[in-house]
C-alpha cells in the first residue's frame, strides 16, 4: 500500500488545482474580480507630479493640469498587449463630438524606454492631448498602478472620480465613463 501512494499524487494535486480554479470562478461570478479591485484614491485629490514630455511637439504631464478640466489619465507601455487592443477605442472616444472640449486624455508612458513609447505612438496614433514618461515608475506607484493599462477619471478638482484596471472595452466606455463624464462635465 506504501508504494502507491506516488501513483495517486499526481490525481490528488490535480483534484486540488480543480477545486480551487472552480473555487475562484465562484467568486468571480460573485463579483470579486480583480479588476474589480477598488482603489484607496477615489474621491482624494490626484498625487503631484510633474513628467518630462514623450513626445516633444506636446507638453509633459503636471499634476498643476489636472485642475479646470475633466481629464483621463491613462498609463500604458509599448510592450503592453492589452494596451494595444484599448488602443483605438481610446482614439475612438477622443474622436467623439460629445467628447472633444469636455474630456482632456492625458498619457503616462510607464517604464518604458522613450524610442519605443515614441514609436508605438507614431505607428498606432496618438490620442494623447498630453503626453508624459514615468521612466522609473515613481508616478504609477503614487496612483496605486497594479499595471498597465490603467486609468483614472479626475474631476475639475484635481480628485480622481473613477479608476479602471485593465483595458477599456466598448462596455465600459458606454455604461461607465461616458455617464460619469456627463455628470462630472455639468
Amino acid at each position: 500500500m506504501m508504494r502507491r501512494w506516488p501513483t495517486f499524487l499526481p490525481i490528488g494535486v490535480f483534484a486540488v488545482l480543480v477545486c480551487f480554479f472552480a473555487w475562484r470562478l465562484v467568486l468571480i461570478t460573485r463579483g470579486d474580480a480583480p479588476n474589480l479591485i477598488p482603489s484607496v484614491m477615489i474621491d482624494k485629490p490626484a498625487p503631484a507630479f510633474d513628467l518630462p514630455p514623450l513626445v516633444l511637439d506636446r507638453p509633459g504631464a503636471t499634476g498643476a493640469a489636472l485642475t479646470g478640466k475633466v481629464t483621463l489619465i491613462n498609463f500604458f507601455s509599448s510592450w503592453c498587449i492589452p494596451c494595444r487592443a484599448e488602443h483605438p477605442l481610446l482614439i475612438d472616444l477622443m474622436n467623439r463630438s460629445e467628447i472633444k472640449g469636455r474630456l482632456v486624455l492625458m498619457g503616462i508612458d510607464y517604464k518604458d524606454k522613450p524610442e519605443d513609447g515614441r514609436g508605438w505612438l507614431n505607428r498606432l496614433s496618438n490620442p494623447y492631448e498630453v503626453i508624459g514618461m514615468d521612466r522609473d515608475g515613481r508616478v504609477g506607484i503614487d496612483f496605486g498602478v497594479y499595471g498597465v493599462p490603467e486609468s483614472y477619471l479626475i474631476d475639475r478638482q484635481g480628485r480622481i472620480r473613477y479608476k479602471q484596471v485593465g483595458p477599456f472595452t466598448p462596455e465600459d466606455i458606454q455604461g461607465k465613463l461616458l455617464p460619469l463624464l456627463a455628470e462630472l462635465s455639468k
